[in-house]
């Protein structure tokens, strides 16, 4: 449905959209391929990563349930461990009636925290997967100019909160907040935005945002028309515009 990279990340953000069946083998073709052509080992980037297939999350649309979402996740885990040595840490709902984070497995992977599925170490050239079941988010950055890195890494931290996960990073001389937008209709980018501009006063200035990959129809229609550009915003990088594109239908 969309693809986004760039060099000084050295990240690519796919997003794929199908029934679960569907979904399931372009999951494993996608994967199956990565795994073979990548070496963690040669990777430089400035983006957090543990494996040449960092993050593998299942998100329901339409009809599908958080419910749904998990099992493909659990499935997903066990594959890549049986036929692909791949060792995999779940986040989302688990079975112990938890909830567990992304940035938690992030922070504690191999240390406090075991692989929940596959071999108890790192593959030698694809490390690990974090195989989640979560809801919509937004991944959405903020481009500065004129503060330090630091300062942007106090920006991200001033910001970030229920809603909002943000990193503040150096990209190809200038500095962003990268934020991931976990509860988009609540804490929208215009006021994610907004916030970090007057924190900022007048040290620096907001050079421009950028949306990674596709926006849900809902968090556009709680922002006023005329903020949409500035923000990286439009109605044709929804989901629902993207997939609707394709004949396919996510209501």
């Amino acid at each position: 449905m969309d693809l986004h990279r760039d060099r000084d990340h050295h990240r690519s953000v796919i997003t794929l959209l199908g029934a679960a069946d569907e979904l399931v083998a372009d999951v494993e073709s996608l994967v199956r391929s990565t795994v073979g052509h990548l070496d963690l080992a040669g990777h430089e980037g400035v983006h957090p990563r543990f494996g040449v297939v960092d993050v593998l999350p299942f998100v329901p649309l339409g009809s599908a349930t958080m419910a749904d979402a998990v099992v493909l996740r659990d499935e997903t885990a066990r594959w890549l461990g049986d036929d692909l040595g791949l060792p995999s840490f779940l986040y989302g709902p688990m079975s112990d009636g938890s909830l567990r984070t992304l940035p938690e497995v992030r922070r504690e992977a191999f240390r406090t925290l075991s692989p929940d599925v596959g071999p108890r170490s790192l593959h030698p050239t694809a490390g690990a997967v974090a195989v989640g079941a979560r809801d919509v988010l937004v991944a959405w950055n903020i481009w500065l100019s004129g503060i330090s890195l630091e300062r942007a890494r106090q920006l991200a931290a001033d910001v970030r909160g229920p809603g909002v996960r943000a990193l503040g990073l150096e990209v190809d001389g200038a500095v962003q907040v990268s934020c991931n937008l976990i509860d988009p209709t609540r804490v929208t980018p215009d006021t994610v935005l907004d916030a970090v501009a007057d924190a900022m006063g007048q040290e620096g200035s907001v050079l421009r945002c950028e949306l990674v990959g596709l926006a849900p129809i809902a968090v556009l229609e709680g922002i006023p028309e005329s903020r949409l550009a500035e923000l990286d915003l439009s109605w044709d990088r929804t989901i629902e515009a993207a997939a609707q594109a394709r004949g396919l239908s996510i209501r």
